[in-house]
């Protein structure tokens, strides 16, 4: 016997004039898709335990410990899940789960989405659940590993005190995923790094953690791209809608932080920057080169994906540098016209294969141009 759970429900929404049918993407639901699932080879019917409570799967016997308490586990993140977190289980493979996070305005994690594979095992909750994320082969926490593993002292992955640990009488999935949203995604991934900031110098470790967030906000803007190219089956909707909407906030804070109007992950969801007088921030060249990189790409990806942006990716993001530029005879002050929108422009002409004009001076020297 299965738990029953409400099915999506169609909805008429009209757009241009016409009306058209979606689906309302509840936070949790029942699936039966779970080909993509990172643990679906595991736990099996071939290799699965015996339990001692009824014989037989434990994942299939309606009557073990195991089965009644992942029951309960359904209900419990139907009922409890934050509105920042969404879940898929499935009728066929019980032991399976999927969720995905959204990260939190205030954190180099904003507006991001972070998907978990989890496998409940045979003797569950004897154990703690296996986790799985979903990194694209990026590194984007000192807790998430780019193979996928995640240390979380709740799920016995990583060290801590026992108070810390998975108890088998209380713990339960929603914990794990709440952890992992404020312990792991946090405002300062960098602290937690065991050694990180324990040493005298507190304006030493804080510049290092901004350099560390914008890494971070780096990579989880290429993470964006590779879930808008191959989302997780059962989510492919939740994630084009999801960054439809967020579109222009992504971009604009982009903007904010390579042209120093806001510290990572302090731009909000609003359009305002919450760090003060934007002179007083510093941003690194290595992050405004590699934002300069992927700017176009993200630009072009969220146009794809059906996001009304405008003339968006016209807006200039940087001031104007100026270069002391020597010569035989004497010097002369030119202003370097490159910028992050010159180089965002620059690479997204190259991304849509087109190609610089080239204009001739009075002088008869050929200059680029746009």
């Amino acid at each position: 016997m299965a738990l029953s759970l409400p099915l999506p429900v169609p909805q008429q929404q009209r757009t241009n004039g016409e009306i058209q049918e979606t689906d309302i993407f509840h936070q949790f639901d029942v699936v039966s898709e779970s080909s993509d699932h990172h643990y679906l080879d595991s736990n099996d019917s071939s290799s699965s335990k015996k339990t001692k409570d009824g014989g037989g799967d434990s994942f299939k016997n309606i009557s073990s410990g195991v089965y009644k308490k992942i029951m309960q586990e359904w209900k419990i993140l139907e009922k409890h899940l934050p509105g920042s977190i969404y879940v898929r289980v499935h009728e066929n493979r019980i032991d399976l789960l999927r969720a995905v996070i959204i990260g939190v305005a205030g954190t180099p994690y904003h507006d991001g989405l972070y998907f978990f594979d989890i496998a409940f095992p045979p003797d569950y909750p004897a154990r703690p659940p296996l986790v799985y994320y979903r990194s694209f082969g990026l590194r984007i926490n000192p807790n998430l590993y780019a193979n996928g593993r995640v240390c979380l002292s709740l799920l016995n992955t990583w060290p801590g005190r026992k108070s810390e640990k998975w108890d088998s009488s209380e713990s339960t999935v929603l914990q794990v995923l709440v952890s992992i949203q404020a312990l792991v995604l946090n405002e300062k991934p960098y602290y937690n790094e065991p050694g990180n900031g324990v040493l005298p110098g507190r304006a030493i470790w804080e510049k290092k953690s901004n350099a560390y967030n914008e890494n971070v906000f780096f990579l989880s803007c290429k993470t964006m791209l590779f879930l808008l190219r191959r989302p997780p089956k059962n989510f492919e909707g939740f994630v084009a809608s999801h960054f439809r909407e967020k579109a222009s906030v992504i971009l604009s804070a982009c903007n904010a932080y390579s042209n120093g109007q806001a510290r990572v992950g302090c731009y909000r969801n609003d359009g305002s920057c919450s760090s003060g007088n934007p002179s007083t921030v510093d941003v690194s060249d290595k992050f405004k080169g590699l934002m300069g990189q992927l700017y176009p790409e993200l630009l072009l990806g969220f146009r794809r994906n059906g996001a009304s942006l405008g003339d968006f990716g016209e807006q200039s993001v940087l001031p104007v540098e100026m270069k002391t530029v020597s010569f035989k005879g004497g010097t002369v002050v030119q202003r370097k016209q490159g910028g992050f929108a010159r180089t965002v422009f620059g690479k997204l002409k190259r991304v849509l294969g087109l190609k610089k004009k080239i204009k001739s001076g009075k002088s008869g020297v050929k200059k680029k141009g746009f």
